[in-house]
């Protein structure tokens, strides 16, 4: 991919910024349209649920409710009906928490295991080939600059004040 600099001068910062804002969101829109259409049509699935299974895959204990939602940046709400389905299709289950009669913890199974990885190896495909326009040091370099970025953010008081 070769990045063309704009032959337009520069326009005031907050400007600037703006435009840089919106070609973020236009692009990741995009690929995330591209991602919804590839999980239903290829798995039946839709990306939400991905999202589940992929944020349960990084925690063999299993996580409650609240944690899901929290990794996921979603509400208990949104989660709720996706872990209900999922159980229901035998890819997680709950778990008691010993000690909490009220909480649970919510794992895969082994066959959630199993249709995350078959789900995961087609997500990393379909992003590879949407951003193959970027070598390793290109992507490597962006997603640094976009840690940065969400780094400054979260360090950022509120403005509201």
């Amino acid at each position: 991919m070769s990045i063309t600099p704009h032959k337009d001068p520069l326009e005031a910062p907050s400007k600037e910024r703006l435009r840089l804002w919106l070609r973020f969101l236009k692009a990741s829109r995009s690929i995330e349209t591209t991602l919804r259409e590839n999980f239903k049509a290829d798995f039946n699935t839709t990306l939400p649920r991905f999202d589940v299974l992929a944020a349960l895959s990084r925690y063999a204990d299993g996580l409650k409710m609240s944690q899901i939602s929290g990794v996921l940046k979603v509400s208990n709400g949104n989660v709720t009906g996706i872990v209900d389905r999922l159980a229901e299709e035998g890819l997680l289950v709950r778990v008691s928490v010993q000690g909490d009669r009220r909480a649970s913890l919510v794992r895969l199974t082994q066959r959630g295991q199993e249709e995350f990885a078959r789900q995961a190896v087609a997500h990393e495909g379909w992003v590879n080939d949407m951003l193959s326009g970027f070598d390793a040091e290109m992507a490597r370099a962006l997603a640094d600059d976009l840690q940065a970025l969400e780094t400054s953010l979260a360090a950022e008081p509120d403005s509201d004040g």
